[in-house]
């Protein structure tokens, strides 16, 4: 080893521990047996419903404890447990430690602030995404997380919402197809609602995209305008990045052979897949008319920026020669013929007039004015 290696070795070694501590601080800071809920909003009561239903009959029971919650069996019947509210970790935990979740994935269930992702386990998947929340004129965002099996879907919420009330009734109704399939088909009936959703709310912002009239009013634009603006760009970069993660899980199911998705029902995933790739190009288009209405927003300041420059710089070009004459004769000279003249003041005067209309004629001439 040469003398420059050994010389370079310590600063080498220094250099990757700082690494591996800054990679060590970057870590979750819980155990896996220690559950943390990371949401900022305030706390939602814990709410516990299940659907137990099969094509004959459907049964809803509402407001359990997580003690009346057992372990799902095989059989014909199929279950669907919702939960709303992530606060109370201790009940989510043993929920599903009855139903033999693993650790990691109640963490990632808490865990509210990650990015949506899919995992597969041996009784049953994972998949996390992120859903919005109408509040008045603006879009709140939750995340749900589903655990699902051959024949059970767990749904969590982070707060109590309307997303699949209509998924309720039709099961309550018995129309449709909800009760002759499996979990699965539910699963693809949630993401196409949650979906519909992010339909809702890009059209909400085209509808505010197209009322911004920047060009037409004679009012100078407001601040306000380009911060909305930005604020609608940042969420729709948001909504573009959930979409993703949902278009690749759609992806694997058509591209593998994903358990617990029965073969039949894959084709139901490729509509999700087709209305993801609808989303991200929507995404893409209204955030290219957000560009360009930032864009627009710069060039009409700009311009009527120059407007006020270029009215200013003709007054003062206008009484450049003004001030020129009116300062000769403003010197305090004891003999300047012009004074003792009798029509001198009024002479004065006829000049600044012919200057002034030649000025602003020559101006009109090459278009100035």
């Amino acid at each position: 080893m040469s003398i420059l290696n050994r010389q370079n070795k310590p600063a080498d070694m220094k250099a990757r521990k700082n690494l591996r501590n800054i990679r060590l601080l970057n870590r979750k800071k819980t155990d896996p047996g220690q559950f943390l809920f990371t949401g900022t909003r305030p706390a939602e009561k814990l709410c516990i419903q299940l659907f137990r239903y099969d094509e004959t009959e459907c049964r809803e029971e509402k407001d359990l404890k997580p003690g009346d919650i057992e372990k799902f069996t095989e059989g014909r019947q199929k279950f669907w447990l919702n939960i709303y509210g992530l606060s109370d970790t201790e009940a989510i935990a043993d929920i599903c430690r009855k139903q033999g979740i693993h650790s990691l994935v109640i963490q990632d269930i808490l865990d509210v602030n990650q990015r949506p992702k899919f995992q597969e386990f041996e009784e049953y998947s994972f998949l996390t995404i992120k859903s919005t929340v109408p509040k008045g004129n603006e879009q709140e965002t939750e995340q749900i997380s589903f655990v699902f099996g051959s024949n059970f879907l767990i749904s969590f919420q982070e707060r109590v919402a309307d997303h699949f009330e209509h998924l309720r009734h039709r099961l309550r109704e018995n129309k449709g197809f909800l009760r002759e399939r499996g979990p699965d088909y539910l699963l693809y009936t949630m993401l196409e609602a949650i979906l519909d959703n992010y339909f809702k709310t890009l059209q909400q912002f085209y509808r505010a995209v197209e009322s911004i009239d920047l060009v037409g009013g004679d009012s100078e634009p407001s601040p306000a305008v380009l911060e909305q603006i930005e604020k609608n760009k940042k969420e729709v970069h948001f909504i573009r990045k959930v979409i993703i993660p949902v278009k690749e899980f759609a992806l694997a199911v058509e591209r593998e052979d994903t358990p617990f998705i029965e073969k039949g029902h894959v084709k139901y995933f490729f509509e999700i897949k087709d209305l993801c790739l609808t989303l991200l190009d929507t995404c893409d288009s209204l955030l290219a008319s957000l560009e360009s209405l930032a864009n627009l927003f710069f060039s009409v300041q700009s311009h009527r920026m120059n407007q006020v420059m270029k009215t200013l710089t003709i007054v003062a070009t206008i009484f450049i020669p003004l001030t020129f004459i009116a300062g000769i004769y403003g010197m305090n000279f004891t003999y300047m013929p012009e004074l003792d003249w009798k029509y001198g003041y009024a002479a004065v005067w006829a000049v600044f007039v012919l200057i002034f209309a030649g000025m602003i004629a020559y101006f009109r001439k090459k278009k100035w004015l």
